[in-house]
């Protein structure tokens, strides 16, 4: 009788040694599942916030592209674009102050702030632009401040954004006109 007792103890020791064990094994693969499941995460945020802006997702803290040119130089993502023009045909350029404005969102915490120079067809227009930079400014500012974050991370929206300012101060003007707009600093938060 003693033995079977024995044999029932250590029967029992056992099953909870393999419950014990199993529970552990249980334990480590959910761990390593949550793991995976993070690194896989990190790696879609990276590949997301690395795209094109097509897919911008709404928990990324910040989109930021900036360009460190002088008022001289042209700001050109890509030195095999055909439509650019050489540095020497680039005409007179205004440079204008730094515009910081909200981006117009459902939630309102998307600024934009960017830093414009303009190419002049003429010298004279310098001189009329200094007179109203206050006109040209606001007008700048309120076309900024319409825009989407998705209509100006891409590269396309960057271009419709500069033919919509320049086509706007066109408007404005006596003497010449505006050929070119320049993002000497564009950053998105």
């Amino acid at each position: 009788m003693a033995k079977e007792e024995e044999k029932e103890e250590q029967t029992e020791e056992s099953e909870t040694k393999e419950k014990k064990s199993s529970s552990n094994m249980l334990m480590i693969i959910i761990i390593v599942v949550l793991v995976l499941i993070i690194i896989v995460g990190a790696v879609v945020a990276v590949l997301l916030m690395n795209g094109d802006g097509k897919a911008v997702e709404a928990t990324t803290p910040q989109v930021q592209e900036q360009s460190v040119n002088t008022p001289k130089t042209r700001h050109i993502q890509n030195a095999s674009i055909d439509n650019e023009k050489p540095l020497s045909q680039i005409g007179i350029l205004y440079p204008l102050d730094t515009f910081t404005v909200n981006l117009k969102s459902d939630s309102g915490r998307r600024y934009l702030k960017t830093t414009i120079s303009l190419e002049l067809s003429s010298a004279d227009l310098s001189t009329e632009f200094d007179a109203k930079k206050a006109v040209l400014r606001s007008t700048i500012i309120m076309i900024l401040s319409s825009k989407t974050l998705e209509e100006v991370t891409s590269r396309k929206g960057k271009e419709k954004l500069s033919d919509q300012i320049v086509n706007a101060l066109n408007a404005m003007i006596t003497k010449g006109r505006v050929e070119g707009l320049f993002f000497t600093e564009f950053v998105i938060q």
